[in-house]
């Protein structure tokens, strides 16, 4: 038979994965707080994400 080697698709997919966890994971913790989740702490490795400072953002680039 025919010798395929799958490391490179392999590690492809591994490594979107992870990418896709951890990029889902940020913007979970960036959005609003599921019910029951309201008063619970921001981990310190995800960053304050200004929503008012996003729009301002986006208004300036569109104004270009």
């Amino acid at each position: 038979m025919t010798d395929v080697n799958l490391t490179t698709p392999i590690a492809v997919l591994v490594a979107g994965f992870i990418a896709a966890v951890s990029i889902g994971s940020l913007a979970w913790y960036n959005s609003k707080r599921p019910p029951g989740w309201e008063s619970k702490e921001r981990p310190d490795f995800v960053p304050k994400v200004d929503k008012d400072d996003l729009i301002a953002d986006v208004s300036e680039s569109k104004g270009k």
